[in-house]
């Protein structure tokens, strides 16, 4: 396990604009680097932040969303991905801006085999014997690679201003995907139980295939067997804006319903593709 302390949130956010990014930042393995809270995403701030290009400096692997939340974001091996709300995926155009994203450069600190999972709770059940093993505090970041039987993602259409909240834009321009015996990488954030407030304690997964053709935000899997590798990370580093709009928000107003029905997918009107 990484030997740096945790970084004390209190000592860590950072209100800046997109071209403020100290470069010292940029070298730091040892830390989850979040770009705004999901709180504001779930509020519709969908402004980006910073470009991906500078998020790329810190870290190679992570998720995310983009401007708008034209789509869902999976960051692996130093890329930057965007999986559409038409089904398609592709690399991030250098213009792409970010609202929110957590990335962290990945150090492989734990290897696990999996057994059988019929769907995603049951693959939670299995990482967290390893969150358990190793310590609830930590921030962990997973890739969890094979094929799989089942995979149901979704994405979304891009949103305009006036923004909605996530919650009505998802249950509007939600579209989901379902593939079966597809080989690719979920990339997983699991965070502590004392983010609430800053992101969604618990799991977070996003999917790509090995082909980068299909991709998404996670809401059902299943798998006979895989392999998941653990980077435990310590440090937190919070990236805010400093725009006007940003500044105004209510960020303290309990939005853990909406965040629930948007991680879940919980009632939610969507309109589904199969492929």
């Amino acid at each position: 396990m990484k030997k740096i302390l945790l970084v004390m949130l209190a000592g860590i956010i950072t209100a800046s604009s997109v071209s403020a990014c100290s470069p010292q930042q940029n070298t730091d393995r040892e830390t989850i680097f979040q770009v705004a809270l999901l709180q504001s995403l779930t509020q519709g701030y969908y402004d980006g932040i910073i470009g991906v290009e500078e998020l790329k400096k810190h870290g190679d692997t992570g998720i995310g969303t983009f401007e708008g939340v034209n789509g869902e974001m999976i960051v692996l091996d130093g890329k930057v991905y965007q999986a559409l709300g038409d089904g398609t995926v592709k690399e991030a155009d250098k213009s792409e801006t970010v609202p929110f994203s957590n990335v962290t450069f990945f150090d492989n600190d734990k290897t696990e085999t999996l057994s059988k999972a019929e769907n995603i709770n049951k693959l939670k059940d299995q990482l967290n014997k390893t969150v358990e093993a190793n310590g609830k505090n930590l921030f962990y970041m997973v890739k969890v690679t094979g094929e799989f039987k089942k995979m149901n993602v979704r994405s979304e259409l891009k949103q305009e201003k006036p923004y909605k909240s996530l919650d009505k834009a998802l249950a509007t321009d939600q579209r989901e995907f379902n593939y079966e015996n597809i080989k690719g990488t979920i990339v997983a954030l699991y965070c502590p139980d004392y983010m609430d407030g800053l992101n969604t304690p618990g799991w977070h997964f996003h999917f790509i295939s090995d082909d980068k053709t299909k991709g998404g935000h996670i809401l059902d899997l299943a798998f006979d067997s895989a392999e998941a590798k653990f980077d435990l990370t310590q440090g937190f580093n919070l990236h805010l804006s400093d725009n006007n709009e940003f500044q105004k928000m209510e960020l303290s107003k309990d939005v853990s319903d909406a965040i629930k029905k948007v991680e879940t997918n919980e009632d939610t009107a969507k309109a589904s593709t199969k492929d």
